[in-house]
């Protein structure tokens, strides 16, 4: 931002609530690290505005609600997002590629989640999923380092860094808005494989570097082991960075509910911990490092709000694919953490409270059935290392002089390999405080379970008491202890001498457990609250708290677009697909049926957004649906919008991008607003009997109509003013006959023909003349595409679907239909989806040699006969017209 004028601003808090234009676009090299400043690059395209997102005109002030992804979200969104060439990444592929790689790789990772899409084919995915999520993680640095003070200091600041930082602030809340917006927009799938991916990923950024990793410390509270409630997070400034991120996050488990939690958010954090694939210790490096904290902090949120029923179901997988393996590396006696003690700390403190809020959740009972191993692990630490100290003088010269890791037999029996140079982290960690820390928690919540789960119990117990004996209230001072070394000496003399808890019915400082009661003396407790303070009222009812309650469990709030049935199944496959598959495929799954049209379905056209689509009808009418995900796949979608001013049957509909204007045909051209039904201009052919045949529209920023009549004329009109714009004929003095057919290409540069005698004519629209005319089919031409690369494709009558090059005489290829003619087409990358009046959905390449894949439609999917076919690219799924009048959405 250091390139906008910021003083200029003054203390006026722009409007954010009608979007936020970002003039300048951060476009970063693969080989920089995001995190480390604002990068600012002039975009090297002009501005567009967004596509058209319907029904903004209807609640223009709903975008500055908190909750944007609910029932309305559909009715929202109509602020002007400038586009650019942003880019999204695979999370997933991108992370197995770092798992071994040095630590300077891993900082050119952070700018993977700005990769190039592949296809380059979502606009407003991009806009989430690069620049609000990068932009979020910046802003918000700036807000901690900055915000703090910003109360104080308000009156000496000067004004231009006063109006910076709340630049940053409302670009952050614009951002975290517009994510929000667009995972409502988008759609489960999209919403799932490019924003939430890529959150998901930036999650793990947020912890990356020591800096992160510094407990936060407010005023008048002592720092790490002290500062609040065992079962809350303790906050360092990766915690607070993340906010935005995690809040983003479940907002999308907010809007299509708990199977995001449990069939993406969980399998992600299984991947981030899953240990190295090589039989050695694995090496942990300072991503795997954040990813083992973002992945333990992610965690902590999903269990607060899974149901009783899902978290028991996957509460196994919890233990053996996220606990176990943390624990693995938290506990490892030959694993070092590239920042030292401060990191293993603050993971230990993170999974202490992450173990004891799923304690909380399931009870004495499961957790003695399920997190046996987990516990039981964590507390065997100690043990290890009150062995390790009495062994210590024997480790130094063996592993330097074999040049591998000495193996040391414990008492348990087995033998493990221990690195000498990790003791001293190890002891800085794993302290007497430490063994406080959890002694504390989980003596009060197993109760007599302990010394059955826990076979080293009373060690751990003698080095609480050992702990909370050094404490005092004339040395007790919180305020003077180090974030990483606690104040307490690090020597552990944990003989049980001076242990005053031997009697084995003691709790936790001087607390006597008597039944399923614990009974705390008075002389017991210090006067001064420990560094677990309010730990002490666990028993006695401390967590019976409204607050302490709802932190514990919520309630997921159910969303009208929630994800069941049919939705479920197609989501769940579809976030398993590598987003390097450019192949499109059909599974016939029923997503969404439309039905209204009381004539069959001529035409059907998504909007370049895709949330919604236009259907024309021989009722005579046009209607306009939404395409947001809604029921299991049974339910019905009424029209938002019906256009009722045509006065026959509607054989073409289409949307002029530029102004957002819709246009249909029924042998007269109407141009009408979609946000509000109302006729913008209507073009009548100039003699009646020589009605309009054919129309298609110039792509932006064209403003033009191009428009066949029966004469084979060809004219186009431009909708910002009255009259023709130009006319050309097309027939040349030959009889073509009709043209039935006609594409622009995407430049727009040229338009071609396709007439009923199989001839088909290419025009540029630049000089108007005709740069070729050949016999392309020996029947009528049913339908023809431009693509880019000067490409087309045409079908006939005569059951061909042929592939061709503009300037070039032979066809690049050529498919023929067994039984039915392909009356109907759309293009997915390049790749030719066919359809035909026997209800059979093909697949063919452009590329490959001639090869189709057929699929026959279900009368369960589909009822009637296939009359129109229109392909969803971003979202990959198809609108199938029949002549019953009914429009099915299938993936």
């Amino acid at each position: 931002m250091d390139g906008e004028p910021a003083a200029s601003s003054g203390l006026e808090l722009p409007d954010y609530t009608s979007g936020v234009s970002f003039h300048d676009q951060a476009d970063l090299p693969e080989t920089e690290d995001f995190q480390a400043g604002l990068y600012v690059a002039e975009s090297p395209q002009p501005q567009e505005a967004e596509a058209v997102s319907l029904g903004r005109l209807s609640d223009k002030s709903s975008a500055s609600e908190p909750s944007l992804g609910e029932e309305r979200a559909a009715d929202e969104g109509g602020a002007p997002v400038d586009k650019s060439s942003l880019r999204s990444g695979d999370s997933s592929q991108d992370l197995k590629q770092s798992e071994g790689s040095e630590e300077e790789e891993e900082e050119e990772e952070d700018c993977v989640v700005l990769e190039e899409e592949e296809e380059g084919e979502q606009d407003e995915v991009t806009v989430a999923s690069e620049l609000t999520l990068s932009d979020t993680v910046l802003s918000m640095e700036t807000v901690v380092a900055g915000g703090s003070g910003g109360d104080g200091e308000e009156e000496e600041e000067p004004l231009p860094e006063q109006s910076e930082g709340k630049e940053q602030k409302i670009l952050l809340d614009t951002a975290c808005k517009m994510v929000r917006w667009l995972s409502a927009k988008l759609g489960p799938t999209v919403a799932s494989r490019h924003v939430a991916r890529n959150l998901l990923r930036l999650l793990t950024s947020c912890y990356v570097g020591p800096t992160r990793q510094q407990f936060t410390v407010s005023s008048g509270e002592s720092p790490p082991l002290s500062a609040s409630n065992i079962y809350e997070k303790r906050l360092v400034l990766g915690d607070i960075v993340s906010g935005p991120v995690l809040s983003c996050l479940l907002h999308i488990a907010h809007l299509y509910g708990e199977p995001v939690l449990t069939y993406q958010y969980l399998p992600y954090i299984s991947y981030l911990v899953a240990p190295g694939s090589t039989s050695g210790p694995s090496r942990l490096n300072s991503r795997k490092e954040a990813g083992l904290l973002a992945a333990v902090t992610l965690t902590q949120k999903i269990i607060v709000y899974l149901s009783d029923t899902t978290l028991m179901d996957i509460l196994p997988r919890i233990s053996h694919e996220v606990l176990l393996p943390v624990l693995g590396f938290l506990t490892s006696l030959v694993t070092g953490f590239p920042s030292g003690a401060q990191a293993r700390t603050v993971l230990c403190m993170k999974t202490i409270s992450l173990i004891a809020l799923i304690c909380l959740r399931i009870g004495q009972e499961m957790v003695q059935q399920h997190l046996s191993e987990p516990v039981a692990t964590f507390f065997q630490v100690f043990s290890q290392l009150h062995e390790l100290r009495h062994q210590d003088l024997k480790l130094g010269p063996t592993g330097h002089s074999e040049g591998q890791l000495p193996e040391v037999a414990f008492s348990d029996g087995q033998q493990r390999p221990v690195d000498p140079a990790l003791l001293d982290e190890l002891q800085k960690v794993f302290t007497l405080e430490m063994a406080y820390t959890i002694y504390v928690p989980f003596s009060c919540l197993l109760g007599d379970i302990i010394r059955k789960i826990i076979p080293n119990h009373e060690l751990v117990g003698e080095l609480a008491g050992l702990y909370l004996e050094s404490v005092s209230p004339s040395s007790h001072n919180p305020a003077s202890m180090e974030p990483s070394v606690p104040s307490t000496s690090p020597e552990w003399d944990s003989q049980g001498g001076g242990c005053p808890q031997d009697d084995g019915h003691s709790g936790t400082f001087g607390s006597v457990l008597v039944g399923n009661r614990i009974q705390i003396p008075n002389d017991s407790q210090p006067e001064n609250p420990g560094p677990l303070g309010p730990i002490s009222g666990v028993g006695g009812g401390g967590l019976g708290s409204g607050s302490e309650d709802n932190a514990l469990k919520r309630e997921l709030p159910r969303s009208a677009h929630g994800l069941s049935g049919n939705w479920l199944a197609y989501w769940q496959y579809e976030i398993g697909v590598s987003q390097q598959d450019a192949h499109f495929h059909f599974h016939q799954i029923r997503l969404q049926s439309f039905p209204g049209h009381s004539g069959a379905v001529k035409c059907v056209a998504p909007l370049s957004s895709e949330d919604f689509f236009l259907s024309g009808s021989k009722d005579r009418t046009v209607r306009l649906w939404p395409l947001y995900n809604y029921g299991d796949g049974t339910s019905e979608t009424a029209p938002r919008l019906i256009y009722a001013q045509h006065r026959k049957s509607v054989f073409y509909v289409g949307q002029l991008e530029a102004p957002q204007h819709v246009v249909s045909c029924d042998g007269a051209v109407h141009v009408w607003d979609p946000f509000t039904g109302k006729t913008l201009r209507t073009v009548e052919p100039l003699d009646s009997r020589v009605p309009l045949t054919a129309v298609a529209v110039m792509p932006a920023p064209h403003t033009s109509i191009t428009m066949a009549s029966s004469d084979s004329t060809l004219r186009f009109v431009d909708c910002r003013k009255p009259g023709l714009q130009h006319e050309f004929r097309l027939g040349g003095g030959l009889n073509p006959g009709l043209v039935r057919s006609l594409a622009v290409s995407p430049s727009g540069r040229s338009v071609v023909a396709g007439f009923s005698s199989g001839f088909m004519v290419l025009l540029d629209t630049r000089t108007g003349l005709v740069l070729r005319g050949w016999p392309a089919h020996e029947g009528d031409i049913l339908q023809i595409k431009a693509v880019e690369g000067s490409v087309l494709v045409s079908s006939s009558s005569d059951h061909s679907l042929t592939v061709w090059k503009e300037l070039e005489q032979k066809p690049t290829h050529h498919y023929k239909s067994a039984s039915d003619p392909i009356h109907t087409f759309d293009l997915y990358g390049s790749e030719v989806v066919t359809g035909t009046v026997a209800n059979k959905i093909g697949v063919c390449s452009l590329l490959e040699p001639p090869s189709q894949a057929t699929t026959k439609l279900s009368s369960e999917n589909f009822r009637g006969t296939l009359t129109s076919l229109a392909l969803l690219p971003t979202k990959r799924h198809l609108l199938l017209g029949s002549d019953n009048g009914v429009i099915r959405l299938l993936a």
